[in-house]
């Protein structure tokens, strides 16, 4: 009967410990410096620029329209969207904020 060196020599796996975790370590770095950080980052600045929403100010909303803040509520935001036209929004729906001729994407 022939038994093989590697069932004789006792089967230890070599390096185990810390050595044996250090991939999943390393994947999770990565998955924190390449997905999760930059998502909290974009989340804090659209929060920052949703608490500076003004009356006046030239939005765009989530779904694409563009118009102008008329009133600014404590969850709302009310835009006037075409002449006599406005609508309600919930503060969490602005996009970004238009200044002029150049955007600010949140």
């Amino acid at each position: 009967m022939f038994i093989s060196t590697a069932y004789a020599s006792g089967g230890a796996p070599a390096g185990g410990g810390i050595a044996s975790f250090l991939p999943i370590i390393i994947l999770f770095a990565i998955f924190y410096f390449l997905l999760i950080r930059p998502q909290q980052k974009k989340a804090k600045e659209h929060r920052e620029m949703v608490a500076s929403l003004k009356k006046g100010m030239r939005v765009i909303t989530s779904g694409g329209i563009h118009g102008t803040i008329t009133s600014v509520d404590d969850t709302t935001v009310g835009v006037e969207i075409a002449e006599s036209v406005k609508i309600k929004l919930g503060r969490g729906n602005i996009a970004m904020v238009v200044s002029g001729n150049e955007t600010t994407k949140k």
